[in-house]
């Protein structure tokens, strides 16, 4: 095997892993992207349910008082 033939073969491996190493972080970003869009999602039904006029939480003077009053 020639120098001009290892150096190629080397080239070509090196590519090859770069290729796979580029796939890899691709997938990775996807992961973080669908994982950011889930929780921004949650983020904002959240803030409309603080946000909405008819939470589930009430005023001190609507709430009944404790039995023990």
């Amino acid at each position: 095997m020639s120098d001009t033939d290892a150096r190629l073969q080397d080239i070509e491996h090196k590519i090859s892993y770069q290729e796979l190493l580029l796939e890899n972080l691709n997938e990775a970003l996807t992961d973080q992207q669908r994982q950011l869009n889930a929780l921004s999602q949650q983020i904002s039904q959240l803030h409309q349910l603080v946000k909405a006029p008819h939470a589930q939480i009430k005023r001190p003077e609507e709430e009944t008082p404790p039995p023990h009053y």
